[in-house]
């Protein structure tokens, strides 16, 4: 989502406005899901308010070893001063010079994530620019509607007003969120600033970018922009918030690129929190989403955990399934949310965002913990098998292969699970990867295991040895 000026309590609303009430209500189908074409490595790490010599370092250590196939960094360009995280989504200009890193750190770090073999996506805030006045992080003098040598009063829409109306397109997309000074991206010259600005970062090597706010600009707006890059098939993923009845819907972006699925994330919060993991057998499509091969999906992200729309690292072995189910399940691209422990939901990154270490001054790191790190190779080893031997209790204990290749299950029971499994691997020694204990499958492809509650299982034949 995008930055923030207001008050806690007014925020929160205008984030409740933003994201909609309406949310789907699906039952299962018989047939499972069948997995999407899917391309390379699709897993991305959201090393959230990371510095980018941090980023660096974690490509190299852990996201490059565990076969993440991308990083995506906060905000580079230089925002407002201040200590909470939304100044990164509050642009005073477009040099990068925000709170992570200078140029020289950011192109480091890029070259040191692709020699680790991870590319970068660039989280870019071009809906908007900064409210109030003062002077940035990079020392440009800016007030609201004049960023000199960047944007003047001529560039932003005509509305001045916040964003009010959620069914009403105009108000949507010409008038302000969060009282930000909104860009008129109609605008000729408006468009080819923030192409260059998206330009300047391809020169130093970046992938692809997650479009902010995007719902708040008009599709074809967007298109425009995407047309003036240097590399127009540079990788586009939009955050296009669902809400029901509303009049600017996330499908209208598709012609652009990914998408991301919001209501991805709310559904597994209710189906963990409230209903039966048996739902999710045809979780996806299958439940009114858009197409699995245009969707970026998460279980949470720097929004919605502050937010509650979602499961946060406050829900337990809840939000560590929910993580394992969607990096095992062929839907939609992953995004691994990794941040920091919070109270204070406007708290910005601990030591500036210097990660001096995992687990350490309040550092998450999601994205390494063993039940999700483990799971990015599960993934890339069965990218392309479709679902197969589903099973489930009725409740909250679930189970399924992909293809031959691997085989997960999960017990979001709080008993133990203790039953013989039958699934499509080669007959064998196996690791399971999220305890790191050996599984024997036999010539019927069937094994028997125990499960405690709120843990999981999963194999796959990247991984036959629990010793190398």
């Amino acid at each position: 989502m995008a930055a923030k000026t207001l008050p806690a309590r007014a925020l929160a609303a205008a984030l409740a406005l933003t994201a909609g009430t309406a949310l789907t209500v699906a039952t299962p189908a018989a047939a499972p899901a069948r997995a999407a074409a899917p391309g390379a490595k699709d897993v991305t790490a959201v090393l959230f308010e990371w510095k980018f010599d941090s980023v660096a370092k974690a490509c190299t250590d852990t996201l490059g070893p565990a076969g993440y196939g991308f990083v995506q960094v906060s905000p580079p360009q230089e925002h407002i001063q201040g200590p909470q995280w939304w100044t990164s989504y509050q642009p005073v200009s477009y040099k990068i010079a925000g709170r992570l890193g200078d140029r020289a750190a950011f192109r480091s770090m890029v070259s040191t994530c692709h020699a680790a073999g991870v590319k970068v996506v660039v989280d870019t805030v071009i809906n908007h620019m900064a409210a109030g006045s003062g002077t940035g992080t990079g020392g440009s003098a800016y007030s609201k509607y004049d960023y000199p040598g960047t944007y003047s009063g001529f560039d932003m829409d005509d509305c001045r007003a916040t964003i009010s109306n959620y069914q009403d397109r105009v108000n949507v997309q010409f008038c302000e969120l969060v009282g930000l000074a909104d860009l008129d991206t109609g605008e000729e010259y408006v468009r080819g600033r923030i192409a260059a600005y998206l330009n300047d970062l391809l020169t130093l090597g970046v992938d692809g970018f997650r479009i902010d706010a995007a719902k708040h600009m008009p599709a074809a707006d967007l298109a425009a922009i995407k047309a003036k890059l240097t590399n127009p098939s540079a990788y586009w993923k939009q955050e296009a918030i669902f809400g029901g009845g509303e009049a600017v819907s996330p499908s209208e972006y598709l012609g652009n690129g990914d998408v991301q699925e919001f209501r991805y994330a709310r559904d597994l919060k209710r189906v963990f929190q409230s209903e039966n993991l048996a739902y999710l057998k045809n979780y996806g499509e299958g439940w009114g989403y858009m197409a699995s091969g245009s969707s970026g999906v998460f279980v949470d992200n720097h929004d919605t955990e502050r937010q509650g729309d979602t499961l946060t690292y406050k829900n337990g072995s809840a939000y560590t399934l929910a993580n394992v189910f969607m990096l095992a399940w062929p839907y939609g691209s992953p995004d691994v949310h990794s941040g920091y422990e919070w109270s204070d939901k406007d708290a910005g990154p601990p030591n500036g965002g210097q990660v001096n270490a995992c687990y350490s001054d309040g550092w998450k790191c999601q994205h390494a913990w063993r039940e999700i790190s483990s799971m990015v190779a599960f993934r890339n080893t069965a990218r392309g098998q479709a679902v197969t031997h589903w099973w489930d209790n009725g409740g909250d204990a679930i189970a399924f292969g992909r293809g031959s290749k691997a085989y997960v299950a999960i017990n979001h029971e709080t008993g133990q699970l203790n039953r013989t499994f039958q699934t499509s691997l080669p007959a064998g020694t196996y690791c399971d990867v999220q305890s790191g204990r050996s599984v024997t499958v036999d010539g019927g492809g069937k094994f028997t295991a125990t499960l405690g509650g709120g843990t999981a299982l999963a194999l796959h034949t990247g991984a036959r040895s629990c010793t190398t």
